[in-house]
């Protein structure tokens, strides 16, 4: 149950983790709450042909839902675990020529994708920033591969839930520098992100929200 550093910058699932995540109960969660409340807070689907970012895609589940139901016309996905992205491949096979798959690091998408700066209208974390020591890098990453007026959409576990016993014995996070809702909101703006819409549930557990790239050029 030992946690894994890759690059000294994120931190790997413990089996408990993967477990609980790709859980049918997980899973119903995403597809029938987060994701419509996601979509709600984004404003809706993505424009046609929209290019979209996933970091620590998993097994794919969120991965199909950004294809499915945000209607992403294209999505780069990657996650440290290559079993994982294995079983993104076999989950996402009907896919053929919409989705690329990698193994990397959320911190460095140019290494994985060779993603230049305003590269994607959209960006996807379903809760995996929080397994970033240096989470406020994963926030930069983000933010220089979109495209003025790209949305990040997010849905993140807060130091609140990482707090509770249930968290603390039962998975691996950084144990330092953890981040509240509060923290992580007033982070996006530091790298241009304007938040549109968020709101936290499980007395503050849980942050989902929308951000948008601010086009800086402009006035």
């Amino acid at each position: 149950m030992l946690d894994v550093i890759y690059g000294g910058r994120v931190m790997l699932m413990n089996r408990i983790e993967k477990a609980a995540v790709n859980s049918p109960v997980r899973r119903a969660l995403q597809r029938f709450y987060e994701v419509p409340a996601l979509m709600k807070l984004a404003g809706g689907p993505l424009a046609p042909g929209a290019r979209a970012v996933e970091i620590g895609c998993g097994s794919g589940y969120g991965t199909r839902m950004i294809l499915d139901r945000f209607r992403a016309a294209n999505v780069d996905a990657l996650d440290l675990d290559p079993g994982m992205v294995a079983k993104a491949r076999r989950r996402l096979v009907d896919r053929p020529g919409r989705v690329r798959l990698q193994v990397g690091d959320a911190t460095d998408l140019k290494a994985a994708f060779g993603a230049a700066d305003g590269s994607y209208d959209a960006a996807f974390d379903f809760a995996i920033i929080h397994h970033i020591p240096d989470w406020r890098s994963g926030v930069a990453e983000i933010a220089r591969v979109l495209k003025p007026g790209g949305v990040f959409v997010f849905d993140e576990v807060t130091a609140h839930a990482l707090a509770r016993p249930s968290y603390r014995h039962l998975f691996d996070h950084p144990e330092h520098d953890r981040f509240t809702a509060q923290d992580f909101l007033a982070e996006l703006p530091r790298h241009g992100l304007a938040v549109t819409g968020a709101f936290t549930r499980i007395s503050g557990d849980y942050l989902l929200g929308a951000a948008r790239k601010q086009d800086l050029g402009r006035g």
